[in-house]
């Protein structure tokens, strides 16, 4: 793309935002001539500005990246593989690198930049504080990141799988929540906008947590926690990242062959090896006490706006917006039913410039689905509760599964009415055919 053409695509997305040439320019730290200059094609702005930019106007770098004409299009997916302690990490790189890669991929791992910083001298117990630590922490993770990502597109193979050895989110579980959001605005960013930056987070349970007596210290000089300790890390890792909209939990209910034999089938399920497969049983249940909810560590609020396309080839295609105060990121989500259990879901982000142009394909016919979403990580499994604003007494529960016949572990604080798995009239697609006071009514029944 030539310099006006991309100057024009900053401009337009200035525009979306409803931002001044000024405000941006004091938000970057340049001159409002600047500015200017890069919207009119005259000069380009660096990757440090770019960086700046994708943040500010809500879309990823490579978006900007590949506008600018400087990389070309591969498809590249960035995974997180985290944990607890002495959960294996380290061994399952090594078969993800040696399972993908005769799969076409070229595989990329991001090392664990805890392990680079304090086997090297920087640790918590060496800076001046905790947050200090941390922060430089996340600094570093972003910066390898970005290198990581940059490379992706120089690569000659157009499947590249980015496998980050731990992600942003995981400094969230060493750090109290306000200060993890201060760090977090210091470097010009949000938390979800950090954590559902990657495609998919993988999380292997500590051996601490069912398989005690294999736990150790003596394979990583950073590892410092006892069992209990372990335990509870494991717990506050898997809080950081719940709420993601792909996050699986690989617990210890195998041997070790068999814990990454699973890891290694989720991942190519998503990836799409042969087919990406989405196994979910759903669940009318009576309303939540929400205020319990919204207290719970393992819980996360999300609101979504859904809505369907005109649906091709007789696949069920929709467009979603998925965030909480004011940070968004928006997602094509296209289905096609296999089983009333197993479905072929593939799923790719959008811009918002994107997002907007799709939503002229919107299905006039169907209304767009409005709800919260409340992500809970319990016993080893995802659930997501939504909550719909025309419903008072029910919601619905979706408990995502590794297999058809994987048992469920209902939360006790979770009174369940009966299973709607089969039950087209409780799918969003049934539901965005009626009017909200029509559900309204039909819930009263």
């Amino acid at each position: 793309m030539n310099n006006i053409d991309f100057g024009n695509y900053l401009f337009q997305l200035r525009k979306d935002n409803n931002l001044t040439q000024r405000f941006v320019a004091y938000q970057l730290d340049v001159s409002d001539k600047a500015v200017s200059k890069w919207e009119t094609g005259k000069s380009k702005p660096d990757l440090e500005k770019l960086k700046l930019l994708a943040a500010l106007y809500n879309v990823p770098l490579s978006n900007l990246l590949n506008e600018d004409g400087t990389d070309k299009k591969v498809k590249v997916s960035k995974i997180v593989l985290t944990g607890g302690p002495c959960a294996g990490k380290t061994t399952a790189l090594t078969w993800i690198d040696n399972y993908f890669s005769k799969r076409g991929y070229s595989v990329l791992k991001v090392p664990e930049t805890a392990t680079d910083l304090i086997t090297n001298g920087i640790a918590p117990w060496t800076c001046e504080s905790n947050y200090d630590y941390q922060t430089f922490q996340i600094r570093l993770q972003k910066l390898k990141e970005q290198i990581y990502d940059d490379a992706a597109k120089k690569m000659k193979n157009d499947k590249i799988l980015i496998v980050c050895d731990r992600g942003v989110l995981d400094n969230k579980a060493y750090m109290k929540d306000a200060e993890f959001k201060r760090a977090l605005k210091e470097l010009g960013t949000s938390e979800i906008l950090e954590r559902d930056s990657y495609d998919a987070i993988f999380h292997l349970a500590s051996a601490a947590k069912g398989k005690e007596n294999f736990y150790t210290l003596a394979n990583n000089r950073a590892r410092t926690e006892s069992v209990e300790e372990a335990q509870a890390l494991d717990n506050r890792i898997i809080s950081a990242w719940t709420g993601h909209p792909h996050f699986r939990i690989i617990d210890n209910s195998t041997e070790f062959e068999e814990k990454l034999e699973r890891l290694l089938k989720e991942i190519a399920s998503f990836l799409g090896e042969p087919e990406p497969f989405e196994i979910e049983r759903k669940f009318l249940i009576y309303y939540p006490n929400i205020k319990d909810l919204e207290n719970m560590p393992n819980c996360t609020k999300v609101d979504i706006s859904q809505t369907y396309l005109k649906s091709k080839n007789n696949v069920e295609r929709r467009i979603r917006a998925r965030g909480i105060n004011g940070d968004y990121l928006y997602y094509l989500t296209e289905k096609r039913k296999i089983t009333n259990l197993k479905r072929i879901e593939t799923e790719r982000k959008l811009t918002q410039k994107e997002y907007l142009t799709l939503l002229m394909e919107a299905d006039t016919k169907l209304h767009t689905i409005h709800k919260t979403r409340y992500c809970i990580s319990e016993n080893n499994q995802y659930f997501e509760i939504d909550i719909y604003p025309e419903w008072n007494m029910e919601a619905v529960m979706e408990v995502e599964l590794n297999s058809e016949d994987e048992d469920i572990k209902i939360p006790q604080y979770i009174k369940i009415i009966k299973e709607v798995t089969d039950d087209d009239s409780y799918k969003n697609y049934e539901m965005a055919k009626e009017m909200p006071k029509e559900l309204v009514r039909k819930r009263a029944k």
